[in-house]
């Protein structure tokens, strides 16, 4: 037998005026008492105990915080990186399930408020995990951590649950087949990977959805100027949220299919590339750090680990060191006339010009075939990631929430019932 550990979801249904209002109460505290634990930088439990302990939360929300703070005030993270839309969590204690097979909607749960206040709400639950939700129920799995949040009016519960399975026959390493993940900001997201025979095949470009999201971004920075200079902050705050949520819902559409395209491909593993600390030696000017800062790697690289590790998909990360400027075919390293195309400085290799995402792509997945790979959580806390090639690897769109450490644990993302 293994122990597993999957994330549940759930879709809240149609909570009454009352019970959105307390969610939403819910979720202002657990926000503020973030921002100021982080802002305090409270490193330890007892530090954000002083701080969170003056809010309207139940203890269960309480708890997860004084856990949670100590890990972002230990990474690097910048308090403006904080944004509003982090879930609310509780601890393992905190949520109640509760099964009414009879009932057309089965399940209900129930929500701490705050201390002495809870709100029974029925949810739909994806179908695919119903034997899960009734090892819950049945005490046959034990529950983690659970996490609130709306997206556009809809309110979503994620609940982390464990339980032993029977062991399945896996491949090796030396049998799997690395498939390539890069994260640029031309494409997207490009994946690649080898056949039996080392042909490069099946390359996917998301060229059209990086393009998307400059524009968005050029759309965002450009108004908010404008309207700031007007001394319109409220108008400008409230036109780049907007702005903002379209971009996430680009970057869960985008990360799904990677997840969808993994699945194709027999006995397979996901490489990235480990940005672990590259920002800190991210320096390419004001406007060019506005550009990576705000682009969303971080955020892209969690989304699919959590995605894949729903789906059983193992993930593995590599050194990015010079992903983008060595030619997959030869090693040699080459350069590229424009943003899309790699060249090759070899005169006698085959390739001369190449795409550049999918030779970055490639390289990624050999690097882990030739032997280097590591898990997030095998390295050294103060270890740090090589230096990277490229100018468009490593940033942060939004901050803690989409962190590396959040997504060894599954960082929330939309439910089945709200792709």
């Amino acid at each position: 037998m293994t122990e597993v550990t999957k994330t549940l979801e759930l879709k809240l249904v149609d909570p009454n005026v009352h019970k959105r209002q307390k969610l939403r109460e819910t979720r202002d505290a657990y926000q503020n008492a973030l921002q100021a634990a982080f802002a305090a930088g409270c490193d330890t439990q007892s530090a954000a105990n002083d701080v969170v302990v003056e809010y309207d939360l139940s203890g269960y929300a309480k708890n997860a915080l004084k856990k949670y703070v100590p890990q972002l005030c230990g990474n690097s993270y910048d308090a403006n990186e904080i944004h509003d839309d982090h879930p609310v969590r509780f601890t393992n204690e905190g949520l109640q399930l509760d099964h009414q097979p009879q009932n057309a909607i089965e399940w209900y749960v129930k929500i701490p408020h705050h201390e002495d206040y809870r709100l029974w709400i029925p949810a739909r639950a994806n179908p695919e995990q119903r034997d899960w939700l009734e090892a819950l129920d049945a005490d046959d799995a034990e529950m983690g951590e659970s996490r609130l949040f709306e997206r556009k009016g809809t309110w979503y519960l994620h609940v982390t649950a464990t339980r032993d399975v029977e062991d399945k026959s896996e491949a090796s390493a030396d049998e799997r087949t690395p498939i390539g993940v890069d994260i640029g900001e031309a494409s997207l997201v490009t994946v690649c990977h080898r056949d039996g025979s080392g042909s490069p095949v099946r390359p996917r470009l998301w060229a059209g959805d990086g393009k998307a999201v400059r524009r968005l971004r050029k759309t965002y920075f450009t108004a908010k100027r404008r309207l700031q200079k007007r001394g319109s902050e409220r108008i400008a705050d409230s036109f780049g949220d907007a702005l903002w949520n379209q971009i996430d819902d680009v970057f869960h559409r985008v990360t799904r299919e990677v997840v969808e395209y993994a699945e194709s491909v027999e006995n397979l593993v996901l490489v990235l590339e480990d940005l672990t600390y590259i920002r800190e030696n991210m320096d390419y000017g004001e406007y060019m750090n506005r550009r990576l800062h705000g682009w969303g790697f971080a955020k892209l690289h969690a989304q699919i680990r959590y995605k894949a590790a729903e789906k059983g998909i193992p993930v593995e990360t590599v050194n990015p060191r010079n992903t983008s400027k060595a030619c997959h075919a030869c090693g040699e390293h080459g350069y590229r006339p424009r943003q899309a195309t790699f060249r090759c400085s070899n005169g006698g290799c085959w390739v001369g010009e190449y795409q550049a995402d999918v030779n970055g792509a490639i390289n990624i997945a050999d690097r882990y075939r030739s032997g280097e790979s590591h898990r997030r959580s095998d390295r050294a806390s103060g270890q740090k990631a090589g230096a990277d090639d490229s100018a468009t690897d490593g940033a942060s769109l939004t901050g803690p929430q989409d962190s590396q450490a959040d997504a060894e644990t599954q960082q929330t993302t939309l439910g089945t019932y709200a792709s």
